[in-house]
């Protein structure tokens, strides 16, 4: 049977089926996925965000909770960010190593992908966790000091520009890297349209979750368009380097929109 074919049934599916592949795979959440095709997999990108808000939420949350016990904006923003990489079972940090390792090697595409596969972490790995984990800590801190509120928010939105960025990863002309693994079974699922719409919708919705900051509200909507940007940067760069995409460019992708957009939020005149 044709994947055109596989995809037309697919299409009649109820839209549960993608959510729970997001959710069973992007979150440590037992849900039970009763399919794993690429029309699936395509849906379940779209859906992605909607898991990126629940793990954000608890993020947030959690570093909400510090900030009202008066543990302080910096011990706030640990917090959130480890409970949302344990709520992924540090997947997508996971990832970022290994595409920093595969890059940093200077190698050929062939002999780079070998290296993203390997089990251990090398230097540039272990550097660029470093700095991404500072990074996201520094900015949430600086957000967590404007009450616990605004460092919810600046969370929740990262959270969800991280997924907006699977959805690009996992556009149509975008092939895979290799055959084999999570990128292979989710390369080029998504349409271009959808993946816009999708991330616009998301953006609007967390310029409305600021609306009582006034002109501010405009600042999550512009940083989460710049975190998923900066994912598109690193996508176009895996893309040159490496043939395509694979689940550890994907992972990366994520945690660079995040990144890039605590980073944002951070910067914003508004913001402040």
């Amino acid at each position: 049977m044709t994947e055109r074919h596989t995809a037309g049934r697919a299409g009649g599916l109820p839209p549960l089926h993608g959510l729970r592949f997001a959710f069973g795979t992007l979150t440590v959440l037992r849900v039970r996925v009763d399919r794993w095709d690429r029309p699936t997999a395509g849906a379940a990108m779209l859906w992605a965000p909607l898991a990126g808000l629940v793990v954000g939420a608890a993020g947030a949350a959690c570093g909400a909770a510090v900030v009202l016990l008066g543990g302080g904006p910096l011990l706030a923003a640990v917090a959130a960010v480890g409970t949302g990489a344990a709520l992924t079972r540090g997947l997508h940090l996971d990832g970022l190593a290994d595409v920093a390792d595969g890059l940093g090697s200077g190698r050929p595409a062939e002999d780079a992908l070998r290296i993203m596969k390997q089990s251990d972490i090398g230097p540039f790995g272990v550097l660029v966790l470093v700095l991404v984990l500072l990074g996201q800590a520094a900015a949430l801190a600086g957000a967590y000091g404007g009450g616990a509120r605004r460092g919810a928010l600046a969370a929740v939105t990262a959270a969800v520009a991280a997924r907006c960025a699977l959805a690009w990863g996992c556009l149509r002309p975008v092939p895979a890297a290799r055959p084999g693994g999570l990128g292979a079974a989710v390369a080029g699922t998504v349409a271009p349209g959808a993946a816009a719409a999708v991330t616009a919708g998301w953006a609007v919705l967390a310029g409305a979750a600021a609306a009582a900051d006034g002109w501010a509200a405009l600042c999550p909507p512009a940083a989460l368009a710049a975190g998923v940007g900066c994912a598109g940067l690193l996508l176009r760069r895996c893309v040159r380097r490496l043939g395509g995409v694979t689940g550890d460019v994907l992972g990366a992708m994520a945690e660079t929109a995040a990144t890039g957009t605590l980073v944002a939020l951070a910067l914003l005149p508004a913001a402040g």
